[in-house]
């Protein structure tokens, strides 16, 4: 599987993925995992917001055991972030089936659609919908960098974008969620375990920063004549690692977007966008609140005009205690190690933390030893994705079939 699913959306100069929500490439990865249902002989369907499902048991029979992750990627993405939960459901279902397991319970894979935002610039579109937490108006206004909005995309490939809202009737037939990820830092790797429970995701958001100055030429106006907002704008990034470190939280400044966007112009507008993410709320408050006091007094003493718009905001997570316990409970059961499981915190939003609010969720990490995500070098070694299938698998038998 993981070979069938490697070249798919890989770019050949970056060796990163560009599986962009409704792309070509997300569209054929949306096919891998049609036919990887099918050759199982699951019930597969595509519910109203493009989230994929397959079935092994009565999809309407309620108390449902679900796991899976998401398939799309951020630009130059790594191999493992999303597709590592998806392949290992289904090689999680493999073991159940050579084991002689039998469900007592319904159980499904799923592929949710554009978890990571990298196209419309809002992550998980797919479960935000089923969730009820992305209005349909919203949703329709979302539009990518070439001005494409989310439905005329959708219907280009083949979908439905006036189905799309939210899903309260299946997720009211799902009894838990369990998605299984890379981790995305290196816990695992410095306490020496392949696998890990997660406990919360950290409150996180994405701020629009806007800095309007004046279009000028750059050979020819004086230094002291600009109103040149890539000043401001590249204060404000050094302003974000300062506040950063002083609360113990992160920031950062990944996207920018200019105008007129010439070599030798001075830019009328420069967009930047803030991504940042702390253990609490208030820690959280105080680092972007931080970050926009300082943008605001380098932007007037410059001339420059700042517009600061919140795009999205995810407060903390805390997953089911009792459903992480139980987790906790059957992995230390299976394990041979005579060890706790490693219980983990994390920064990065998943589609998991979106449903939690409406179903139980819990995740498992699989150690990567390089702790980088979102690039090409995001790695797990073969013997860690395996550990990571089992684990899935020990914990789909103890909900699913007890």
């Amino acid at each position: 599987m993981w070979r069938e699913l490697a070249p798919v959306g890989r770019h050949p100069d970056s060796g990163g993925y560009r599986r962009y929500a409704w792309s070509p490439a997300d569209l054929d990865c949306r096919a891998w995992f049609r036919t990887q249902a099918e050759a199982r002989g699951l019930t597969y369907e595509v519910d109203r917001n493009g989230n994929q499902w397959a079935w092994l048991g009565d999809p309407l029979a309620g108390d449902a055991v679900v796991t899976g992750s998401h398939l799309d990627s951020v630009p130059d993405g790594g191999a493992f972030d999303g597709p590592l939960g998806v392949v290992s459901s289904f090689a999680a279902l493999d073991e159940l089936r050579s084991r002689g397991a039998v469900l007592t319970r319904p159980l499904a894979l799923t592929n949710f659609g554009d978890e990571e935002g990298a196209r419309f610039g809002l992550a998980c579109v797919g479960s935000r919908l089923a969730a009820g937490q992305l209005t349909v108006a919203d949703a329709h206004r979302l539009r990518d960098a070439d001005g494409m909005t989310l439905p005329t995309a959708m219907e280009s490939a083949g979908y439905d974008p006036e189905a799309i809202g939210p899903d309260p009737e299946r997720l009211a037939r799902i009894g838990a969620f369990v998605e299984l990820h890379v981790e995305q830092g290196r816990a695992l790797d410095l306490t020496g375990d392949p696998v890990g429970i997660a406990s919360a995701i950290w409150p996180h958001g994405r701020w629009r920063f806007d800095f309007r100055g004046e279009a000028n030429h750059a050979g020819t106006t004086r230094l002291a004549d600009r109103r040149d907002p890539m000043l401001t704008y590249a204060e404000t990034v050094l302003a974000a690692r300062r506040e950063a470190e002083l609360t113990g939280a992160l920031a950062t400044f990944g996207k920018i977007a200019v105008e007129p966007n010439g070599v030798n112009a001075i830019p009328s507008l420069v967009r930047g966008w803030l991504d940042s993410r702390a253990a609490d709320q208030a820690t959280l408050d105080a680092v972007v609140t931080g970050i926009e006091r300082a943008a605001r007094e380098y932007a007037e003493r410059a001339g420059i005009d700042l517009d600061v718009v919140r795009e999205s905001f995810t407060p903390v997570v805390e997953f089911e205690h009792a459903l992480r316990d139980e987790l906790a409970k059957i992995l230390e059961g299976a394990g041979d190690t005579g060890r706790p499981v490693p219980v983990l915190g994390t920064g990065a939003g998943h589609d998991a933390g979106i449903l939690s609010a409406s179903v139980p969720t819990a995740m498992l990490f699989v150690r990567n030893p390089t702790g980088i995500s979102h690039s090409p070098a995001e790695h797990a070694a073969e013997d860690d994705c395996a550990a990571g299938v089992r684990a899935l698998a020990d914990v789909l038998e103890g909900l699913a079939c007890s």
